[in-house]
């Protein structure tokens, strides 16, 4: 449990502070040092922490905000859309090609989405709120690519619905059934 409350201030906070000393004491403060250097815990091996790629991810998202906060109110769709496309362009093979498909699909069929990068990924949202996001196969090491729908996306359906759906490529039957999800999702 201690581990997991180091794992979540490693996210929110980037040093430990007196506020932290205080409520953790000394003794803890010494070990949240430990876990905001390596990522793991001094207390357990069996728990190795946050992977490469989600550090990186994290990283990817504090410069994103950054970005965000400095650009203001103006240009945000057109800074959002050369900011995808230059994540896409970063990619490689079928992760590039089915990004590129989607990312045409989804100016096609969303146009009120507007393209930002999330956790250093193509995302679409609608007023500040991601709507939806691509996840390549290559950056987080899997077997396939996802088209994620954040809880914001209206795709409720009774009790239990999908939220995310596996890649390995982008043909025309994929299309049709990722514009009909657009749709629902942005009603």
């Amino acid at each position: 449990m201690i581990g997991t409350v180091y794992r979540e201030i490693v996210v929110t906070r980037r040093v430990a502070t007196p506020a932290v000393e205080y409520s953790f004491g000394r003794k803890h403060r010494q070990n949240l040092e430990i876990v905001m250097n390596t990522g793991k815990t001094s207390k357990s091996s069996d728990n190795p922490g946050f992977s490469e790629e989600e550090r990186a991810a994290m990283k990817e998202r504090a410069q994103e905000l950054k970005k965000e906060k400095a650009r203001g109110k103006g240009k945000k769709k057109a800074d959002g859309e050369a900011d995808v496309m230059e994540k896409i362009n970063e990619m490689e093979g079928a992760d590039r090609e089915i990004a590129e498909r989607l990312h045409a699909l989804i100016k096609e069929a969303a146009p009120d989405l507007a393209p930002r990068t999330w956790y250093g990924m193509p995302a679409y949202s609608k007023d500040g709120k991601v709507i939806c996001f691509f996840q390549s196969a290559g950056k987080w090491k899997t077997r396939y690519a996802t088209l994620g729908f954040s809880e914001d996306a209206n795709l409720d359906d009774g009790n239990m619905w999908p939220v995310a759906f596996g890649l390995k490529q982008m043909g025309d039957t994929e299309e049709e059934h990722v514009r009909a999800l657009l749709k629902r999702a942005v009603n």
